[in-house]
């Protein structure tokens, strides 16, 4: 039997690979202590996922332990390895919470994953390992972008050679990252040299916003899930700046697990230490206003909206992603879910 570890396990991205995986009987070994609870409190919280997990699959064994306890790492990987695949989908992810905690936003996102790719290198060098990094890594470079503004966001003109999403060329230094995508960024050149140095079959994953019926969206973090909750709750939801043009792309996390499963069964492919931007792309974006009127016309209620005029520091005005160059090397991999698949199966949480 083919045996995993995933970081996270209890996240939006981590449950999904745990799920894609525990159903196709693999071993899957989760590594989560609901940081979540303690970074957003409870409604933040991803107790419920975990319960769920262990309750649906028997072939799933969760340990809970703290990715930063060096000693606690490598006795998980001593005692329950060497694995076949691993996902590294632990993270703190929030933009705000890393401008006052920079200690520990850089801790967990940056030592620890030296921390496990150390473990990964001694314990489990022949396992393909997936890096989950974040879009954040390029800082606000794609601002630089020659936008236009439209009634409803800010977009490129169709014309633009990166119409259809920003690709890998775009610069990752010389630019304002935020703190979260500082130590984002570092946790990425990490697991890029350990692939690189090491020749380890390690690969990069820089998504935008994930999202899907798992998130626990929360005011700083998991925008699309949590503008639908507070919308169906009535909750006011802030807008920061751009006028609510600012554009999102959004791709599903089982869209992602998807594409980690693809590395894993074409590791001939393989380039170790390669990045790729992926997300929805054309297929699956949209700005704040723009999911605001969407989400209100499938829940039929008004949302209570307040208007700030000041942007978050850093913030992108627009983030489509390319993932052509992922597309080009593994072309058995495709998009499910779309802009409007993805609101509505948000929406069905609050509509049954």
């Amino acid at each position: 039997m083919n045996k995993a570890l995933i970081t996270g396990s209890s996240g939006l991205v981590g449950s999904e690979i745990v799920k894609f995986l525990a159903e196709k009987d693999w071993m899957v070994f989760g590594v989560d202590n609901d940081t979540r609870k303690y970074l957003f409190g409870s409604s933040g919280s991803n107790l419920a996922t975990k319960k769920q997990l262990l309750k649906d699959y028997k072939n799933f064994v969760h340990v809970d332990t703290d990715i930063r306890d060096e000693n606690a790492i490598n006795k998980i990987f001593r005692e329950y390895g060497p694995f076949d695949f691993i996902v590294h989908a632990a993270a703190q992810p929030s933009h705000e919470w890393s401008t006052d905690h920079a200690v520990e936003d850089f801790d967990i996102n940056a030592r620890a994953t030296l921390i496990i790719l150390e473990a990964y290198r001694h314990f489990s060098p022949k396992a393909v390992f997936i890096q989950v990094s974040s879009s954040k890594v390029y800082g606000d470079s794609v601002n630089d972008l020659p936008l236009q503004e439209f009634e409803t966001r800010y977009d490129l003109s169709r014309d633009h050679p990166q119409w259809e999403g920003v690709d890998e060329s775009l610069r990752l230094d010389g630019n304002l990252h935020s703190l979260f995508g500082a130590s984002k960024a570092c946790g990425d050149i990490l697991a890029h040299e350990y692939g690189t140095y090491f020749e380890l079959p390690i690969t990069i994953f820089r998504p935008v916003c994930i999202t899907g019926s798992a998130h626990r969206g929360v005011p700083d973090h998991g925008y699309l899930s949590y503008l639908v909750r507070a919308i169906a709750s009535g909750i006011e939801y802030t807008i920061n700046g751009y006028n609510g043009k600012q554009v999102r792309d959004n791709i599903h996390a089982a869209d992602l697990a998807d594409a980690f499963y693809t590395i894993f069964l074409n590791k001939d492919r393989i380039i170790p230490g390669e990045a790729y931007n992926i997300g929805g792309g054309r297929k699956s974006n949209n700005s704040i206003v723009e999911a605001i009127k969407k989400t209100e016309s499938i829940l039929g209620v008004k949302a209570k909206i307040k208007y700030s005029v000041v942007n978050r520091r850093g913030d992108h005005k627009w983030c489509i992603f390319s993932s052509k160059k992922f597309r080009e090397r593994y072309p058995e991999w495709n998009l499910m879910f779309d802009d409007d698949s993805i609101i509505k199966e948000l929406c069905s949480l609050y509509t049954k």
